[in-house]
């Protein structure tokens, strides 16, 4: 195999996806999150897996680099907790419940924006007025991809592809806000 012809594929693939990423969207993420941190509330960044680490990574970034209030559900002891109690599905929702006050934004990323967890969560924000942010990949008639008040989606069926353009977007919005608040 030449592995120089995979990875300028590979590489062209996600270029090609980051093009067809909706600015404005990003645009309007930034003001929904700079509108949370300047009332005093709470960004939650919650996924699965590779999105979870996504959601931990950008969540250190936005304390550090962009002085933003953000945390995750990222401990093992609470995720167990929640999950054994009140079953996976619903872990997320409940740790909603108990963690976040109100005012405060949600963020969940989701590849395949079908997760039930991540679903519940995204209804659970809808029916109690909770403003939320998505990402979500694979069909374009994912269930999440219309539950929040921003909504990215990834036109790809490839997992690294999609939690690429995911962390991808959440960094530039660090970036963003970071080099705005300098601006100011």
């Amino acid at each position: 195999m030449d592995y120089k012809i995979f990875f300028n594929d590979y590489s062209d693939s996600i270029f090609s996806l980051l093009k067809k990423v909706d600015t404005n969207l990003i645009n309007q993420s930034i003001d929904l999150i700079l509108k949370k941190n300047n009332s005093g509330n709470t960004v939650f960044l919650v996924g699965n897996g590779g999105s979870a680490s996504i959601a931990s990574h950008v969540c250190v970034d936005f304390i550090k680099s962009a002085k933003i209030n953000s945390s995750t559900f990222n401990d093992s002891n609470f995720i167990t907790c929640f999950a054994n109690d009140y079953g996976h599905e619903n872990w997320i929702t409940e740790a909603i419940k108990s963690k976040c006050a109100n005012g405060d934004l949600i963020i969940l990323i989701s590849s395949s924006g079908k997760s039930p967890n991540i679903i519940n969560a995204a209804k659970y924000c809808n029916n109690n007025k909770i403003d939320l942010i998505t990402l979500s990949g694979f069909s374009k008639n994912n269930e999440l991809k219309s539950l929040g008040n921003v909504n990215f989606y990834v036109n790809s069926e490839n997992y690294n592809y999609i939690e690429m353009i995911h962390h991808i977007i959440l960094v530039s919005m660090v970036d963003i806000i970071a080099k705005k608040k300098i601006w100011l």
